[in-house]
């Protein structure tokens, strides 16, 4: 969550006709090759009027001086209760639980394979 806050994204779009062509977080966005065009045909004095580009910034948070008396005291209880959840995932089991074990399983009167005459072959 920090890191997120405190990188500085940015957002390059390309539209070409009213249509977005391409998106490009951090970098450039490719263009759609409209001027390629417009170069092979020679039109210097044609304004390419269909393409735009749009970019925006969001800035990043740079001062981070928090500190948990800046908590209140329901912020506070969330997260050590979170902490000691996510803490208590790894904790090594030294032996699962058997559900059944106090149980015996049922006495065996008659071979029931044999009086139905059912065998894995």
């Amino acid at each position: 969550m920090v890191l997120m806050s405190t990188v500085s994204w940015t957002v390059d779009k390309h539209f070409c006709m009213g249509r977005v062509m391409d998106i490009a977080v951090f970098g450039h966005a490719d263009d759609c090759g409209m001027e390629d065009a417009m170069a092979a045909m020679q039109t210097t004095g044609l304004e390419n009027h269909c393409c735009d580009d749009e970019s925006f910034t969001l800035q990043g948070q740079d001062d981070l001086k928090l500190s948990l008396s800046d908590l209140g005291l329901d912020d506070q209880l969330f997260l050590v209760a979170f902490t000691y959840s996510y803490i208590d995932l790894f904790a090594p089991i030294s032996q699962l639980p058997v559900p059944n074990e106090k149980y015996p399983p049922p006495l065996l009167v008659k071979d029931i394979q044999i009086l139905d005459e059912v065998f894995l072959i």
